[in-house]
């Protein structure tokens, strides 16, 4: 009788498994991509660094007709919630990331509802080639950009004996053009040691590395301040693109 019991249980378990859909099962991975200038190249700057706007534009069209979702860095409780998250980071603070906020608008639908991080370099904003106060507080209000840290000066913070001044003040100053909370941070060069880390935590909710791999939970300790990122290029085809945002 317990043999045939046991049967039975290891029938309707066999059977339960094949009724859930495997996803279940699946630890959740979520692309954050990293961009910097989005315009041509015209021979000056790391040609790797710029995506031109057309195929940014094809990028995000792709998303779009993916079904995926994207979210900023205030709707990261979300990404249990939402069909395929996705975050789309931009470093440096560039004048040329508004190519990537028009092209945000033109897609903007029902639908779909792009948004993105700019992650800017606070003592840069004066800077004639970067976003200026003006275009902050434009971005900030449209609620599709939302304004992140990126430092006061984009050092090396490993390298440095105290970054508070780099943490603090450039968190300050952002918050004060834009009236919107900075609750997040890229770390320059992606660089990061635990001392950075533990300053992190003393003003912002996230940090983000260059780590060249999708996020996802496994309960590692401080493990928001160590969220990775996966690069796209000026080489990057949309074969390569949808490869990268298509994680398992």
């Amino acid at each position: 009788m317990r043999c045939f019991m046991k049967r039975i249980f290891s029938s309707f378990l066999c059977i339960l498994l094949l009724m859930v859909p495997t996803m279940a099962f699946a630890q959740l991975k979520v692309p954050i991509l990293l961009y910097h200038s989005i315009d041509e190249f015209r021979g000056q700057g790391e040609k790797e660094l710029f995506v031109t706007p057309e195929n940014f534009e094809k990028q995000m069209m792709y998303l779009r007709d993916n079904g995926f979702t994207l979210l900023t860095f205030e709707r990261w409780q979300d990404i249990n919630k939402v069909k395929k998250p996705i975050f789309i980071t931009f470093d440096d603070g560039y004048k040329n990331n508004l190519n990537a906020f028009y092209i945000f608008k033109k897609l903007q639908t029902e639908q779909f509802k792009p948004s993105g991080t700019f992650f800017v370099i606070s003592d840069f904003i004066v800077r004639p080639d970067r976003l200026s106060k003006e275009d902050l507080i434009m971005l900030a209000e449209s609620g599709i950009i939302s304004i992140q840290s990126h430092t006061a000066n984009h050092p090396d913070l490993t390298k440095l004996k105290s970054i508070q001044y780099e943490l603090k003040h450039s968190k300050e100053k952002i918050e004060q053009i834009t009236g919107k909370p900075v609750i997040a941070l890229a770390y320059p060069f992606g660089k990061f040691n635990v001392k950075v880390v533990e300053a992190t935590k003393n003003y912002y909710l996230f940090g983000l590395t260059t780590i060249p791999k999708p996020y996802s939970n496994v309960g590692m300790k401080d493990e928001l301040y160590l969220l990775p990122r996966i690069y796209v290029n000026y080489s990057t085809t949309l074969e390569e693109f949808a490869n990268k945002v298509n994680v398992k």
